[in-house]
């Protein structure tokens, strides 16, 4: 089965990346907010900004390209994110450091980062609809 170029795309790669960064973003805010009364629970978060650095920065340097159908293709991108403790924040005596509001504030965000991103990447495949369309 060949790859379609317009939707295997370096664009679509990385919006799929950060897409997935912010969900899992999300996730990991949701268990801190379940777990705010858990005594000596720690808040984590996830980097995913790094990850997308390092494609991006890949996306710039000289790709392959695949001129016979027997070529391997060029490796996928790789989304591996880190979860981290939550720098900052102060510790209760129960030793579980999750801050609600700060939690709620990055929940805002990334839920705002992620509609922004969802927007970008229906826009383009809606370009790409109209371009196969001929309109």
């Amino acid at each position: 089965m060949s790859e379609n170029p317009m939707i295997n795309d370096p664009t679509f790669n990385i919006l799929r990346m950060a897409l997935d960064g912010l969900s899992l973003r999300q996730q990991m805010i949701g268990r801190n907010i379940a777990n705010v009364d858990t005594p000596g629970y720690q808040a984590q978060s996830v980097d995913f900004e790094t990850a997308v650095k390092r494609a991006l920065a890949r996306q710039k340097t000289v790709s392959l390209q695949r001129t016979q159908p027997g070529h391997l293709s060029a490796p996928a991108e790789s989304s591996s994110f880190t979860v981290l403790q939550r720098p900052g924040g102060s510790t209760r005596a129960d030793q579980n450091n999750v801050d609600i509001d700060v939690e709620l504030m990055d929940m805002t965000e990334t839920a705002l980062r992620f509609q922004a991103l969802s927007q970008a990447a229906s826009k383009k495949l809606l370009l790409l609809k109209n371009l196969a369309s001929g309109r």
